[in-house]
């Protein structure tokens, strides 16, 4: 039923400046349809505002991401050029002490005494075990082997975790999941070419991509809500502990010239860690999970620039279908019971 204008009107009184006397305004007042198109104009610069806000968010955690993921290959190249004068052991450790005396203060001035999670620790411990692990191997491939080929064989560790997901964490097994495993596997057979004598160092690479993938599957066994800063001081302090008896037999003091490196070394890692929470709190993780691949991109050109390696074409084919094979996963999103997709992030 259409309901016409509505006889009603408003009466103001104002005061006429200067002249201290009122002065009586008569205005029509609202008809529905016009207050239904307000409340539509409003409803929309609302809209409109929040989409911007939200398109800012996307692009500051675009940024922040972007920028993280260029600084790792930093830290590989440090690693790297560390390696010719100290064991890899040691550069490991010295990783995450340097790292521990960035975070640390860090996450007692945002959680005081409890700065580590509280809650299952024990898979905190066996998370942060994997990841050592996984740490360790890679500084001890790119030792031996060129930076983009250690990182392109390590870049397998997601694919792996997909099979590993679906074995131990009985997910579900897609068509999606069965191409990015055959992709992710094809790739790493044109990395490894198996034709001929095999590397150790991309051995170890490979193991630093299998130990990594059971680090992301430790991780959603482990709970989602810890907070970040805290699960970050737990893995900097618990790393510096596991890693301590291989430094103690490697042990070398620094030479002065290089101390600023080895700073360095711990100090990236760290910024690129915080960098990465900071990234997800701005965007959500479908938006972000491409632009890991940008470490692959990193460390060509550190390899390039600081230690003339130049990447095969194998190498670089093998690369892409890596990435193809992640980049596969992400067309298809988990899903909740509802049928609506689901986002997760891995701390």
């Amino acid at each position: 039923m259409n309901v016409g204008p509505i006889p009603l009107s408003c009466h103001w009184s104002i005061l006429r400046p200067g002249s201290g006397k009122s002065s009586d305004c008569h205005f029509p007042a609202l008809q529905p349809r016009s207050v239904l198109e307000l409340t539509a104009v409003r409803c929309a610069i609302a809209d409109g505002l929040q989409a911007l806000a939200t398109r800012q968010s996307n692009t500051r955690g675009i940024v922040l991401m972007s920028i993280a993921m260029l600084g790792v290959p930093m830290v590989d190249g440090i690693a790297k050029y560390l390696s010719s004068e100290y064991s890899p052991l040691f550069i490991g450790w010295a990783r995450y002490a340097v790292a521990c005396l960035i975070v640390i203060p860090l996450a007692y001035r945002l959680h005081g005494v409890r700065m580590f999670p509280d809650e299952q620790r024990f898979a905190h411990l066996v998370r942060t075990a994997f990841l050592v692990t996984a740490m360790t191997l890679y500084f001890l491939a790119i030792a031996r082997i060129p930076i983009s080929l250690a990182v392109s064989a390590y870049f397998v560790g997601p694919v792996v975790a997909v099979a590993l997901s679906v074995l131990f964490l009985k997910e579900t097994f897609t068509g999606p999941k069965l191409l990015s495993l055959v992709l992710g596997f094809v790739g790493s057979v044109v990395v490894l070419q198996p034709s001929g004598d095999i590397e150790i160092g991309l051995i170890m690479a490979f193991g630093a991509g299998l130990f990594f993938a059971l680090y992301l599957i430790a991780t959603r066994q482990a709970s989602q809500n810890s907070d970040p800063i805290k699960t970050l001081a737990f893995q900097c302090v618990i790393g510096t502990v596991l890693l301590s008896p291989q430094a103690a037999f490697t042990f070398e003091v620094p030479q002065a010239d290089v101390l600023w490196l080895f700073a360095g070394l711990g100090a990236v890692s760290a910024i690129a860690h915080l960098l990465t929470i900071l990234a997800f709190r701005l965007s959500d993780a479908s938006t972000l999970a491409p632009l890991v691949y940008l470490e692959l991109v990193g460390s060509a050109i550190i390899g390039f620039l600081i230690f003339s390696e130049i990447p095969t074409v194998t190498t670089v084919g093998g690369a892409v279908l890596i990435i193809v094979s992640g980049l596969v996963l992400l067309k298809h999103p988990p899903t909740q019971s509802n049928g609506k997709p689901r986002n997760e992030q891995n701390p």
